[in-house]
């Protein structure tokens, strides 16, 4: 449980300490401190920063610890004080300050604020569990937070000139990525390959001494569904990186203008994130359209996307290229060969599909529930289904006024998918039927793999 006055004595004294000592950066502050304090062009050189000094008044001390009136939390403490006419809370006794609260912080708090470790070392009587340094390495790096991705992209891209190239990107930063690597369901080479990319990430330095440089680009190779796109987000959330998508199809569109410039400007985005990982869905469109007789200034931006793959190196840009498809039948030799890891997202098995309910149903109020039962009966279906069948379960029982859901409400909800499924690819109206089925028909469940796989 969260203690009001430790939390605001916290904020005070990283404020006090931070403004103090001009070593410290803004990788020194917590990030939920740092962006009450962020402002735009904080200098020249970078876009935005913290200012000093750092004042911790009663709005920006509410904002930053959720303590809704903070200095009621500590106005009893000997070391506080308080103005009245800005309503800034600072500290009378900052070493006393100091031993207060590293009698009561645990580790784990400690280790996350950069600023207090810092303090801690140079007191001569306390003793930090952990480093300043290996603090820092605990919180999430100022590149990775929104106010600096926002300042970046505003300062590098004319917003008039550059907004074709800005609408292909969804930028996200780890803090908006709520799916984590634990809420998932992964086959073993799943896991394989992820914990291979972190250590490459941990170990960039040295695989560059020793000259592996072609390294960091993976290609996702599975059907809609099967969490291509979670995983790829969850690993964002994991590494604390920026999450810059695109997705290919839009890219090689008839109805956006200078494509190839369109295409090395995304490339531009995401080195200027670094480090980030590129997320580039539909990959398959490489190929539709090198065999296609589409307009030559589209194969000229697919030729701009290979080469600008073969450029780009996690090693000595920072970034973690990840390629997603759904048809890699379609996918020629060039396409492949700029991979250095393939990954398959299958469908899930009947084990998967258990665990995937279990991890769905983790937070839900649900009886006598049996879910091998249900993975029985749901093969051929992916995460993604599963979560929607799920949902309609839930749903059900809340139409008859119920929170609590049955084992009997899933298996309803199961067969209702399948009628649903059955009609999606049913020819009902001839001529526009069959484009139906068409749209539709991509293993049978044609779900978008954006955040609807195994996440929770």
């Amino acid at each position: 449980m969260s203690d009001p006055a430790l939390d605001v004595v916290e904020f005070v004294l990283t404020t006090h300490f931070y403004t103090e000592n001009r070593d410290l950066d803004e990788n020194d502050l917590p990030p939920r401190f740092r962006q009450v304090f962020w402002s735009d062009g904080a200098d020249d050189e970078r876009p935005g920063g913290v200012e000093r000094p750092l004042t911790a008044t009663s709005e920006s001390t509410r904002t930053a610890t959720g303590v809704e009136r903070p200095w009621e939390a500590v106005s009893d403490q000997l070391f506080t004080q308080r103005t009245e006419f800005s309503g800034e809370i600072s500290l009378t006794q900052p070493e006393m300050a100091l031993e207060w609260y590293a009698d009561r912080a645990g580790e784990e708090r400690i280790a996350s604020n950069p600023t207090l470790a810092a303090a801690l070392a140079d007191h001569p009587d306390l003793t930090p569990p952990v480093s300043r340094e290996d603090a820092r390495g605990n919180i999430r790096p100022i590149q990775a937070d929104r106010v600096w991705i926002d300042a970046l992209l505003d300062e590098y891209f004319d917003e008039d000139e550059d907004a074709e190239m800005l609408d292909l990107v969804n930028v996200r930063a780890p803090e908006e990525i709520e799916t984590t690597l634990d809420d998932l369901v992964l086959t073993g080479d799943q896991e394989g390959e992820i914990q291979k990319i972190v250590k490459a990430i941990e170990h960039r330095e040295y695989l560059a001494s020793i000259g592996l440089r072609e390294i960091g680009k993976l290609l996702f190779v599975g059907p809609p569904g099967t969490g291509k796109t979670t995983v790829s987000r969850a690993l964002a959330h994991e590494l604390g990186l920026p999450f810059v998508e695109v997705k290919l199809s839009m890219i090689t569109s008839q109805y956006l203008g200078e494509t190839a410039k369109n295409v090395e400007k995304t490339f531009e985005v995401a080195k200027r994130l670094s480090p980030c990982i590129l997320f580039i869905d539909e990959f398959d469109s490489v190929a539709k359209t090198r065999r296609s007789d589409e307009h030559a200034a589209l194969k000229r931006a697919v030729n701009t996307l290979l080469k600008s793959i073969d450029d780009i190196s996690l090693v000595r840009d920072e970034v973690l290229l990840i390629g997603a498809t759904n048809h890699p039948d379609q996918l020629d030799a060039a396409a492949w060969r700029r991979f250095d890891e393939i990954v398959n997202f299958p469908k899930p098995d009947q084990g998967m599909r258990a665990d995937i309910l279990r991890v769905v149903t983790r937070e839900m109020d649900i009886a006598d529930f049996a879910p091998e039962e249900v993975a029985d009966v749901t093969e051929g279906l992916t995460g993604s289904d599963l979560r929607m069948v799920l949902r309609e379960a839930v749903l059900g029982a809340l139409t008859e006024d119920r929170r609590t859901i049955t084992q009997e409400d899933v298996m309803a909800a199961v067969r209702d998918f399948e009628e649903r499924d059955n009609l999606k690819n049913m020819d009902m109206i001839e001529g526009e039927g069959a484009e139906l089925t068409g749209a539709a028909s991509d293993g049978g469940h044609s779900h978008d793999d954006e955040g609807h796989d195994h996440d929770h």
